[in-house]
């Protein structure tokens, strides 16, 4: 099974999990007199299954990403972690640019309200914010990529 396969069958299980969840939580108390539309033990029992598996194929997904590199010798799993960090640097970078913009309907403040200025470089901020989206872009498609070549480890 190739990396991408796993990735796919743990967000489906993840999906799995909190629906048999949900639908356990839905029937664990019905009104008296009526019957549950489905066994919350039964539901629980499906849901202890995939959670069985999900446990097995993360612990493989995470050994299969810190055993195997991408192009230019990074492991797949230091190449999360920096995508990671540039997704945190560049939200944080978007957000101080958006605080510090002033709002569209500045022009209605009369002379008796507050106004405010920005303390930064709206547009230098908005530019690193854009550099750093686009390093991210390129790092995620190279992990793409690389997930339908790699195969998981047993």
């Amino acid at each position: 099974m190739k990396l991408a396969e796993a990735l796919l069958e743990r967000k489906s299980l993840k999906e799995q999990i909190q629906t048999l969840k949900e639908r356990a939580i839905k029937d664990a108390r019905v009104q008296e007199g009526d019957e549950p539309s489905e066994r919350p033990e039964e539901l629980l029992n499906e849901l202890e299954n995939a959670a069985v598996r999900l446990e097995k194929l993360i612990v493989q997904i995470n050994k299969t990403n810190i055993h195997s590199k991408l192009p230019g010798g990074t492991t797949v799993m230091e190449a999360i972690a920096q995508r990671d960090m540039l997704q945190m640097r560049f939200q944080a970078a978007k957000d101080l640019a958006n605080a510090a913009t002033p709002e569209r309907d500045a022009w209605r403040i009369t002379r008796s309200e507050l106004k405010f200025k920005p303390t930064i470089n709206i547009s230098k901020w908005r530019k690193r914010a854009d550099m750093l989206a686009k390093e991210y872009r390129e790092l995620d498609s190279k992990i793409q990529a690389a997930n339908w070549t790699i195969e998981l480890v047993e």
